[in-house]
C-alpha cells in the first residue's frame, strides 16, 4: 500500500480556493492522490524535476510546485490552456505573499509550461530538447519523473516509450484512461508501434486482440452500477435504452460513424427519447437528423425492452474488470521486459473515478 504525505497548503483558509478553484469532485479527488504519490516517488526517487504530461490548466503541477515544492514542467499541446494556466500561477503567487510569511513561500516553485505536443513518432532526442529548452538546461545532467493524470488512449503507451528511451527518466507515474481510442494490431496493422498490445508476452499470443467494444467497456467501473440495481434504482438506468436507441440510428444513418462519440446526458424522470438526443448529439453533425427518422417502429421497441437492455449492460459490465487487467498487465509485462520495477494499485474511489489504477515504474 502507498503510504501518506498529505499537502498542509491545501488546507490553507485562503489558499486551498486558488489551489482547486472550479475543479470538480472527481478531478479534486484524483489531482490531491495523485500530487501526494508523485511527491512520495521524489522522496524515494529524488529527481531535479518532473515533467507532467497532458497537464492541461496546471492543476495538478501547481499542488507539485507550490504545495510540495517540486520543479515541474508542464506539457501541454494548447496553447489557450498555457495561458490559463500561466494566470492561475500568478493568482495564486499575489494571494500567498498577501497571506503567507517570506519563509512559507520559499520553497515555492512555479512550474514551467511548455507548449508542445507529444507524438508517438516524437524521438527522446527532440523530446529531452524541448525539456532543456524550456528549463534552460546546459547539458544532459539531470534526472526527472514521467507523470500523467488520466493520458487518453496512446497517449498512455507513448509516455511509457519515452520513460524507457530517456536514459534521465528515473520514475513513471501514470493512471490511463479511453483505452477505446488506443491503436491495436487488428486495427491498424500497417503502422510499427500500438497502444495493444506493448509486451513481448501478449505479442505473441496472436489470438490475444481486444475489439473496441471490449476496450469501450473496460473503461467504466462496475461500483455504482452495482449500487442502484441494489437499491432498485431502476428508472436512472433507463438511460441505456435510450443511448442503444440513439446509436441504432446513427449506425443505420452514418455507418462509417458507429463508433463515434456521444455526449454524456444525465437522466431526469420523465426525459423523452427526443429531448436525450438532442442533448447526446449537440455540437455533432447528428443534430440535424430530423423527428420523423427519430419516430419509429424500431426506436419504439428498443425503448420498451429497456429492462433487457440493462441485463444485457450488466453482463457486459462484469467483464470489465477483465479485459482492464489484460491492458494494465501487458503494460506491466512491457515495463518489466524493460528492467523496471513496476507497482499497479488503485489509488482513487471507483465511484468517483472509474479509471483509477496507476501504473508506477522506477529504472536503476
Amino acid at each position: 500500500m502507498l503510504n501518506s504525505l498529505p499537502c498542509s497548503l491545501l488546507d490553507h483558509p485562503k489558499l486551498k480556493y486558488v489551489f482547486l478553484k472550479r475543479v470538480k469532485p472527481k478531478k479534486h479527488h484524483e489531482i490531491i492522490r495523485m500530487a501526494e504519490i508523485c511527491a512520495l516517488s521524489q522522496q524515494k526517487t529524488p529527481v531535479d524535476f518532473i515533467v507532467d504530461f497532458g497537464a492541461g490548466v496546471g492543476h495538478l503541477a501547481r499542488v507539485l510546485g507550490y504545495g510540495y515544492g517540486l520543479r515541474v514542467c508542464c506539457y501541454e499541446m494548447q496553447p489557450d490552456l498555457n495561458q490559463q494556466a500561466r494566470e492561475i500561477d500568478l493568482k495564486l503567487e499575489s494571494m500567498a505573499a498577501k497571506h503567507l510569511s517570506q519563509d512559507e513561500t520559499r520553497h515555492f516553485q512555479r512550474p514551467v509550461h511548455l507548449t508542445h505536443r507529444l507524438e508517438s513518432s516524437t524521438t527522446p532526442e527532440q523530446f529531452l530538447s524541448s525539456i532543456r529548452q524550456a528549463l534552460q538546461l546546459t547539458d544532459d545532467n539531470f534526472r526527472f519523473g514521467v507523470i500523467g493524470l488520466h493520458p487518453c488512449g496512446n497517449l498512455g503507451p507513448t509516455l511509457m516509450r519515452m520513460f524507457l528511451g530517456c536514459p534521465q527518466a528515473k520514475f513513471l507515474n501514470f493512471v490511463g484512461c479511453c483505452y477505446q481510442k488506443m491503436t491495436t494490431q487488428a486495427t491498424h496493422p500497417r503502422e510499427q508501434v500500438h497502444g495493444y498490445p506493448l509486451s513481448s508476452v501478449i505479442k505473441d499470443k496472436n489470438g490475444c486482440q481486444l475489439s473496441y467494444e471490449a476496450r469501450e467497456i473496460s473503461c467504466h467501473a462496475m461500483e455504482v452500477y452495482h449500487d442502484r440495481l441494489r437499491m432498485g434504482d431502476y428508472q436512472h438506468l433507463r438511460i441505456h435504452s435510450l443511448r442503444a436507441a440513439a446509436e441504432r440510428i446513427i449506425v443505420h444513418q452514418f455507418p462509417e460513424l458507429r463508433h463515434c462519440a456521444l455526449r454524456n446526458v444525465k437522466y431526469s424522470p420523465g426525459m423523452t427519447f427526443h429531448q436525450y438526443f438532442q442533448k447526446a448529439v449537440q455540437g455533432t453533425r447528428f443534430e440535424g437528423l430530423d423527428s420523423r427518422t427519430l419516430s419509429n417502429r424500431q426506436t419504439e421497441t428498443d425503448l420498451a425492452n429497456w429492462q433487457r437492455i440493462v441485463s444485457f449492460y450488466t453482463l457486459r459490465l462484469m467483464m470489465a474488470p477483465l479485459v482492464e487487467s489484460i491492458i494494465l498487465y501487458d503494460r506491466c509485462l512491457f515495463l518489466m521486459e524493460n528492467d523496471c520495477q513496476v507497482q499497479i494499485e488503485a489509488i482513487f474511489d471507483p465511484r468517483l473515478s472509474p479509471r483509477n489504477h496507476i501504473t508506477r515504474a522506477v529504472k536503476p
